[in-house]
């Protein structure tokens, strides 16, 4: 089976799998979603993740990250750019996200950055995400 958008399917299985309360989640591995992941722990949305050797291009395993009291930290993460509806965004268009309390994700020319990274180094790009 093929995968038309993996970004979308790395998007449920975290979304799903915050709902359930699950420790950890396994995505499909592929250099988009990786960089993703590596954004997600650097903002501090994910705890970790590792790459796994499993099925024939491996996976990720990522480390869901809960508040204190057990809260959700990833509050709502949606997909915007979609394979029939493209969004991009020049670098005067990109807005922080409740006030830099979230994120948005881009692909740049540059790798996959965050709306922070797009206004620190003036690029612009495909518009992936938004988490908060």
């Amino acid at each position: 089976m093929t995968l038309t958008d993996p970004i979308a399917d790395m998007l449920t299985r975290i979304r799903n799998a915050t709902r359930v309360r699950k420790s950890k989640v396994d995505i499909r591995r592929s250099r988009i979603c990786l960089g993703m992941i590596r954004l997600l722990k650097r903002e501090g949305f994910v705890e970790d993740f590792k790459e796994v050797d499993e099925g024939p291009q491996g996976a990720i395993r990522v480390y869901l990250k809960y508040g204190e009291d057990g809260e959700d930290v990833i509050r709502r993460i949606e997909r915007v750019s979609k394979p029939g509806r493209r969004v991009y965004r020049q670098v005067a268009e990109i807005q922080p996200v409740l006030s830099g309390m979230g994120m948005s994700i881009f692909s740049t020319p540059k790798g996959v950055l965050t709306d922070r990274d797009c206004r620190e180094q003036n690029v612009g790009g495909e518009f992936l995400a938004t988490v908060y």
